[in-house]
């Protein structure tokens, strides 16, 4: 989908309303804990700075669901921002309204604010057409570089667009254009890692089939596929919804599929109770799938080094549990490792990176969830087509 960005516009004196996913993790005391995806946007913020702009950051915190929270207010990541750009950001009380409005009639080009909270009005998640009217009074131009929110239908996403022209922010083009790019000419072998225990990842192992050499399977998705094809898999957690489409799959492609010949399981993952290493076909009916076993670590690294193109999205066993995460993080440091070019997204795939610290040794890792799952399925980003359509 071909998006307008921001690159090229006069934004001289410009109020720019630059929507990003500062959804950031908060500690104790309600500070930043961890400030990837603040980092993330900080080229278009500089760019915007550099074309003296006038930058109103528009974010949601949390689920307050229409209500004010004081621990999920926009300060401290205000100041966060602050502190990584090196210059104040100005605050405001509200992201609507005329108090907001004249705070913002006072700013200077290159001035930052920050507007609290959208998910404090209930209009936000609902997409009201009026809460987004009154969201686009506050500038003159609206840019999307939230990524990681672009699959909801939300006021700042799908509905702002009908008041002022939109226009992509340079972190949202990066991952179209890289995600685009992985999804319709990748560099041959390719190979995806799907993880997890969302049912809904069934439908992104279809959409890869088009493209993908190899889809190795894992988590909960894996016993989901191992039940399709026939094998025991004692307590472990499946999902009954998609065994049908699973054996489809498994019957039609069944040269790509990649699935467990090993597992690592235990009576209950959370307590570890008598853990032990199985052969697939000898899953005791008493336990539960936790994660993969160690021929199964070498036959996934077996495939994934012939690949020049690797895409990775959800933990390969219940990550959660430490006893239990051995599988991802093998997987997760062998790919640092490998010359070809990796892609990581979703939660627990992106935590396990981190928690490694191989960030810098894996070549893009997307800022999305939900919306790099859709992205990777094939599916049509609400705020993307409605950033295409955008008033102007």
């Amino acid at each position: 989908m071909a998006i307008k960005t921001i690159r090229g516009l006069d934004l001289t004196g410009k109020k720019v309303l630059l929507r990003t996913d500062f959804n950031v993790p908060l500690d104790e005391e309600g500070y930043v804990k961890e400030n990837e995806r603040i980092r993330a946007v900080l080229p278009t913020i500089l760019f915007l700075i550099e074309k003296n702009a006038k930058i109103i950051i528009a974010s949601h915190l949390g689920r307050p669901k229409g209500e004010v929270i004081e621990r999920l207010k926009m300060g401290k990541v205000a100041k966060e921002l602050g502190s990584l750009l090196d210059r104040d950001v100005l605050k405001a009380d509200d992201c609507i309204g005329e108090e907001v409005k004249k705070k913002i009639d006072e700013m200077k080009n290159k001035d930052v604010m920050m507007l609290e909270n959208l998910r404090f009005h209930e209009g936000e998640e609902n997409a009201d057409e009026i809460f987004a009217k009154n969201l686009a009074s506050v500038a003159d131009i609206y840019v999307n570089d939230a990524f990681a929110n672009s699959h909801r239908d939300h006021a700042s996403m799908t509905r702002i667009t009908k008041y002022m022209p939109g226009y992509a922010g340079l972190l949202l083009e990066k991952e179209v254009k890289i995600l685009s790019g992985l999804m319709n000419c990748p560099e041959k072998p390719f190979a995806a890692i799907i993880g997890g225990a969302k049912p809904e990842k069934i439908n992104v192992i279809e959409n890869l089939l088009k493209t993908a050499d190899k889809i190795i399977i894992g988590g909960v998705l894996a016993n989901t596929f191992l039940k399709a094809s026939g094998i025991s898999i004692g307590k472990s957690l499946f999902d009954k919804e998609t065994v049908d489409d699973a054996h489809m799959i498994l019957e039609k492609n069944s040269e790509k599929i990649v699935l467990p010949v090993d597992a690592f399981v235990a009576d209950s993952l959370e307590k570890g109770t008598n853990s032990k290493i199985v052969k697939i076909s000898s899953i005791p009916p008493e336990s539960m799938i936790g994660d993969i076993g160690p021929e199964t670590i070498s036959l996934y690294k077996k495939v994934l080094k012939e690949a020049k193109t690797i895409v990775w999205g959800g933990p390969i066993g219940a990550f959660e549990f430490e006893k239990f995460s051995e599988g991802t993080n093998e997987i997760a440091m062998f790919l640092s490792g490998l010359e070809a070019r990796v892609i990581v997204g979703g939660g627990d795939s992106g935590a396990a990176i981190k928690q490694l610290g191989i960030e810098k040794d894996i070549s893009f890792m997307s800022t999305g969830g939900g919306a790099f799952l859709d992205f990777l399925s094939g599916k049509e980003l609400l705020a993307l087509k409605a950033l295409s359509q955008s008033h102007c």
